[in-house]
């Protein structure tokens, strides 16, 4: 065990070290920022900005403007996998963090609908698109420059570690909910959600001071060396790499709904079904969230052992039987500690255990380093619109129309975590193979004809 101890720091050297950091604050900030909305919009958002609407109605609408988020995360990810695969992966996280807080913190000063009518909702949306155009980009290109980074027998670690900011995130996010909800009702409408967007600037200029540091990717740089980029990525990709393209949107689509069905949809359910306590959920979502800050390097450590498709196959499996035997009876239970706990198994065990796999797997899948960031943002962008993006709405469309029932709701979960779990049987184990984007393999393309500059 002192072996692999003394292993693991001497192949962590300084700059990558600087890099995890930048990478692990600057998911974190963005998972902040763009969850926010999600927590605080079942307390406030359909009273501030839909309040003409039926509560029902309201509540699908504001599920709708956090859908919106979503729908940008696709031409992010497709506009910064084009640039990243270019001009390479640290300008393009500079742009993010930038646009991130900066919309982040104009939501904070959005008048709402009581002083500026129709025009509240439709800036929330164009902010909402903001938001979700830069973490199209970020939630790609971190993980991949920590993969990139890595030696081989640590890719799963780094790529994991740099995922665990999105729990960090999450409990940020949901502890500022928290806060900012203890406040009297009349105080909360007021001004009091505000407090936690504006927030976002402090948080912003930490993490943008860390990652103007941090160096561009090696093994993009010595791709580039080799061959130069190609002219249109995103075309090489849906010509010769279609296929691990759809697999990581399908395994993508679970690996975001399991996140926000419990936590966006669990929380809604919660709240206006169940009369549960906001802060039994928030705490259990905290809770969760904060133990996979440590599961999640976990989780990755032991997909570089064990590999990455039995660890994610997994996690899509039990996150459906969680989902389908579990979850709703915990939560009606009445019990605070089993309602606390039901909210919380997702993010410490369900969630980590896809999330910080796929860091290094999705890239892994694209051997070419000059066409990794385009691949794995269209596939991961467009999984997780039509995963987790869709989940809340979808659910709550569903809950509606059977008259309350969950069968429908669950039934759907469940579909998109066994497409998912087909994806992964019919994936390659990626693991073991040599560094991503191994020399060898861009020596060989570069032996063809040279692409258009």
């Amino acid at each position: 065990m002192s072996t692999t101890v003394a292993q693991a720091r001497e192949t962590i050297s300084a700059p990558n070290k600087r890099m995890l950091v930048s990478c692990f604050l600057g998911t974190t900030i963005e998972w902040y920022d763009f969850l926010l909305y999600g927590f605080l919009a079942p307390l406030v958002f359909d009273r501030l900005f839909f309040p003409s609407l039926d509560p029902l109605i309201g509540t699908i609408a504001v599920f709708g403007v956090f859908a919106v988020g979503f729908a940008a995360r696709p031409l992010g990810g497709l506009f910064f996998g084009h640039f990243g695969d270019r001009i390479g992966r640290k300008p393009i996280m500079v742009t993010t963090l930038t646009l991130m807080g900066a919309a982040t913190v104009s939501i904070g000063l959005t008048p709402t609908y009581e002083t500026i009518g129709i025009a509240a909702p439709i800036v929330l949306v164009t902010l909402r698109f903001v938001q979700g155009f830069a973490l199209g980009g970020e939630s790609a290109a971190g993980p991949l420059l920590a993969m990139e980074s890595a030696p081989d027998h640590r890719r799963g670690l780094f790529a994991a570690f740099v995922q665990s900011g999105a729990a960090a995130g999450t409990v940020l996010g949901a502890l500022a909910a928290f806060a900012v909800g203890l406040l009297p009702d009349e105080q909360l409408v007021a001004w009091g959600w505000r407090i936690p967007f504006l927030a976002s600037a402090v948080i912003f200029a930490v993490g943008m001071y860390v990652r103007l540091k941090v160096a561009e990717s090696p093994i993009f740089q010595a791709a580039l060396e080799q061959k130069p980029p190609e002219r249109v990525p995103l075309l090489a990709v849906l010509k010769r790499r279609k296929v691990p393209a759809l697999q990581v949107l399908f395994c993508a689509m679970a690996e975001s709904s399991t996140f926000y069905f419990t936590a966006v949809f669990g929380l809604s359910y919660g709240l206006q079904t169940l009369g549960i306590d906001n802060s039994l959920l928030l705490g259990g979502i905290v809770i969760g969230n904060a133990l996979g800050i440590v599961t999640n390097p976990l989780f990755g450590a032991i997909s570089d052992r064990v590999g990455r498709r039995p660890l994610i196959g997994g996690a899509y499996l039990l996150s459906a039987l969680f989902v389908a035997f579990a979850f709703f009876p915990m939560l009606a239970t009445a019990a605070p500690a089993i309602i606390v706990l039901a909210m919380a198994i997702p993010g410490a065990v369900l969630q980590p255990m896809s999330l910080a796999v796929t860091g290094s797997f999705y890239g892994e899948l694209f051997d070419d380093p000059r066409l990794r960031l385009s691949g794995v943002s269209l596939g991961r962008q467009l999984g997780t619109i039509l995963g987790g993006g869709l989940m809340p709405m979808i659910s709550q469309s569903l809950l509606a129309f059977s008259g309350g029932k969950l069968e429908w709701v669950i039934g759907y979960f469940a579909l998109v975590c066994g497409v998912a779990l087909a994806a992964v049987l019919t994936a390659r184990e990626t693991s073991e193979r040599l560094a991503p984007g191994a020399r060898a393999d861009v020596a060989a393309d570069a032996t063809k004809a040279p692409t258009a500059p």
